[in-house]
């Protein structure tokens, strides 16, 4: 260890809502502390409860493992492990535990350490609370925030992520690649982990991931299927799209948390992104190109004063890649047929909301109106179509 570097107080609080960052951060800390102190006494006590008598239970056996001397080596690590009632759940909150939170936090003030070292994982915690501000003054805390749709940078986090993870793995990833990986991904690590794993073994001694490998081998994750019919929408492909369409409206049978509305949003937001592709092209800020990279390197050269603030309208808000793949779409239509294809989209979700016509037949001819062309493939809605 450098002499600069401080070492690791014996009492550290790894949590966050990124459970997989959490999870390995607390595994590897875990394993150096055990490897450090020697011996077999380590324990590892699951503190993910569903109630308050199975919190003040395993607080009980924190207490029970902390003064149980070491028999063996030179010292103890106990792991706390999931602990899931120290934010604002509803176990969090009872008396009972907030109580023997209080007592605990206050006999780790007065522990004699010595060869005894204490690891917390937990997902959301309370600042607020003495126990939290009891671990933060005596050791470390460690936080790793999740990945959240909402924040305008989240698919480079995830990119530099997963690059790291792949370098990791003595593998190098291509711009076009690692891309398509995070767009299929979403803003999901624990589920970038495993396709990324995935497709380590699929390349086997290959040291570079192509494209083609992302789309063989990864699985796409509910937002990256919703992203489909938006695709489908831009290649003005008729019959794939009626037929993806068709995919979602049976998927919106078994999911509670998706709506005819949500899948009109994701359409609007397509048609919006080819015109602000379109608009982008006739500023003259970027031109068409097949290689991402030198796509990616055009929209970081936009002049960020020139955006609107609001992000529904600012095409740098976007996810690269998402733009990329609009490019070629944004061809396939004039400016006045995305126009109109606004006005349509409006319209279909007046009828939506305040319509009695079945919701599923509003969708198809809207889209038959918006991608239908001269020479399209013919595509008639089958009968089964109306029977959502």
């Amino acid at each position: 260890m450098p002499p600069s570097a401080k070492p690791t107080p014996p009492l550290v609080l790894i949590c966050g809502d990124d459970d997989f960052a959490v999870h390995q951060r607390a595994k590897q800390l875990y394993q150096q502390w055990s490897e450090e102190l020697g011996g077999m006494d380590h324990e590892i006590i699951d503190a993910s409860v569903s109630n308050s008598g199975e919190a003040l239970k395993v607080i009980a056996r924190l207490r029970e493992a902390l003064q149980t001397l070491p028999f063996f080596g030179s010292g103890k690590v106990v792991w706390f492990q999931n602990c899931n009632f120290l934010g604002d759940e509803r176990t969090a909150s009872a008396q009972a535990v907030t109580e023997n939170l209080g007592e605990l936090a206050q006999e780790l003030k007065n522990f004699s350490w010595g060869s005894v070292r204490l690891l917390i994982s937990a997902g959301k915690v309370d600042k607020r609370k003495v126990f939290y501000k009891t671990i933060d003054k005596l050791g470390t805390v460690e936080s790793f925030a999740g990945l959240s749709i909402d924040d305008r940078d989240w698919a480079q986090q995830a990119e530099t992520i997963a690059r790291q993870a792949l370098r990791d793995r003595k593998k190098e990833i291509s711009d076009e690649a690692l891309a398509e990986l995070v767009s299929n991904v979403g803003p999901n690590a624990r589920q970038l982990n495993n396709e990324i794993e995935k497709l380590t073994l699929f390349v086997g001694d290959r040291a570079e991931i192509e494209a083609g490998d992302v789309t063989t081998i990864c699985t796409r994750n509910k937002s990256a299927r919703a992203f489909a019919l938006g695709d489908a929408l831009g290649d003005r492909d008729l019959p794939r799209l009626l037929r993806t369409l068709d995919e979602e409206l049976w998927e919106l049978k078994f999911d509670s948390q998706k709506s005819e509305i949500g899948l009109l949003y994701g359409l609007i937001g397509k048609v919006r992104a080819m015109i602000l592709l379109k608009e982008m092209l006739r500023e003259g800020w970027i031109k068409a190109d097949s290689d991402y990279s030198r796509f990616k390197s055009q929209l970081e050269r936009i002049p960020a004063d020139q955006m609107p603030e609001d992000k529904r309208f600012n095409p740098l808000s976007l996810n690269p890649y998402v733009l990329f793949k609009a490019l070629p779409q944004a061809r396939r239509y004039s400016q006045k047929e995305l126009i109109e294809a606004m006005d349509l989209l409006l319209k279909c979700n007046q009828k939506l909301i305040f319509s009695s016509l079945d919701e599923a037949l509003i969708l198809q001819q809207t889209l038959v109106q918006i991608a239908g062309q001269p020479g399209a493939k013919a595509a008639v809605p089958a009968k089964a179509r109306n029977s959502y």
